[in-house]
């Protein structure tokens, strides 16, 4: 009906508008963060080096602070390595040979050329060869002349000091990001018994591939963990916060194997609904409760608390987990097995250690054969 589409519009609107917000909101402190740098590292230039038209102070800073967000701290080094080198080139060859089609490719070869030299990667010779060419195109002013890298060395230094004094939420981010990892194994293990039950071939293979996925999300929890601890070591204001951040760092490697185990759970789970095997309805309550408390693990790490709170649940499908079904195949244990592998994985995400995790899921109370 009209109304009920009009209603559903509406719904769609509000959530895009309040999505929209919290992404503002959360890239706030970013965004103020590159304008007061930028004019930090103008008035250092103007006011202390008495620069007349410091444009690479600010220009510098901005690259740099840009390149921070969600990178690591090498990268801010990198960038602001890379435009001092691309300015420094410029500035010495347009003052021996001014600029135009011929100086513009020299310049940028040579300056990209250097920065290579210098061991850069690929983001740091891209931005010496970016900044050559606005050198070589802006002729500098009287009196002017090599100015105009200390402008930029300004620049990335500011946004070195802006970037180590307050850094963007390093024990926020790498603990939000460990919270939707989680999020995602819970809804992957959620669709995966509802491919099953509904013998839905199409979910399957749409899961299968979600969960294959799941390794970029925990590929960017490693990079803003490495860069929380990066910064807090080198912040002094920051590095009584280290052991937290450390503490993050140690759940990677728990839900590293999580992530793995999830994968040849739903693949195996495919491999049954595109054969039409039957997986017993207690291995199905299992992949559901599970699923449940991976999500009660995710609102936990969410809310910067260790999930001591999901432990008695995994316990307890540990412990029902270590019942076979005589009518199960192959597919089904494999898929018991799993869950049993992954409720160590995610004890050890609660901070219990590994032997003591092991512990908790009992051994198989068949003689049926096991994966575990």
């Amino acid at each position: 009906m009209p109304s009920a589409d009009l209603a559903r519009a509406a719904a769609r609107s509000r959530r895009e508008a309040r999505a929209r917000t919290d992404r503002l909101l959360s890239r706030m402190f970013f965004i103020v963060q590159c304008g007061l740098g930028a004019a930090t590292a103008w008035w250092v230039a103007s006011a202390v080096l008495h620069h007349t038209r410091p444009f690479f102070a600010p220009v510098t800073a901005m690259i740099s602070l840009g390149m921070s967000f969600g990178q690591r701290l090498r990268r801010v080094t990198e960038v602001m390595i890379g435009v001092a080198v691309g300015v420094f080139v410029g500035d010495v060859f347009v003052h021996f040979f001014g600029s135009g089609f011929w100086q513009i490719v020299v310049v940028v070869v040579l300056a990209m050329s250097v920065a290579a030299l210098l061991g850069a990667g690929m983001l740091l010779i891209t931005q010496a060869g970016v900044q050559s060419v606005i050198v070589t195109t802006l002729v500098a002013g009287s009196g002017q002349a090599f100015t105009r890298w200390l402008d930029a060395v300004v620049g990335g230094v500011v946004a070195l000091l802006f970037t180590l004094v307050a850094p963007a939420a390093p024990l926020r981010r790498p603990r939000q990001q460990a919270s939707l990892v989680v999020h995602e194994i819970g809804e992957i293990l959620a669709d995966t018994a509802r491919s099953l039950r509904e013998h839905d071939s199409d979910l399957a293979s749409a899961t299968l591939s979600r969960a294959r996925n799941s390794e970029s999300m925990l590929d960017e929890a490693r990079a803003l963990s490495a860069e929380g601890i990066a910064l807090v070591r080198l912040s002094p204001f920051r590095r009584r916060h280290l052991p937290g951040v450390q503490a993050i760092a140690d759940l990677l490697e728990p839900l590293d194997r999580a992530i793995r185990n999830l994968r040849v759970l739903v693949r195996r789970a495919a491999i049954a609904t595109w054969r039409g095997e039957e997986v017993p309805p207690a291995y199905l309550r299992l992949l559901d409760t599970l699923a449940e408390t991976s999500q009660d693990i995710s609102r936990e790490l969410g809310e910067r608390r260790l999930p001591t709170n999901a432990r008695v649940g995994l316990q307890r499908i540990g412990e029902a987990s270590a019942v076979i079904d005589p009518s199960a195949g192959l597919s089904s244990e494999v898929i018991r097995a799993q869950i049993r592998s992954m409720v160590v994985d995610l004890l050890m995400l609660t901070g219990m250690p590994l032997t003591q995790a092991r512990e908790l899921v009992p051994e198989s109370t068949s003689t049926s054969p096991q994966a575990d």
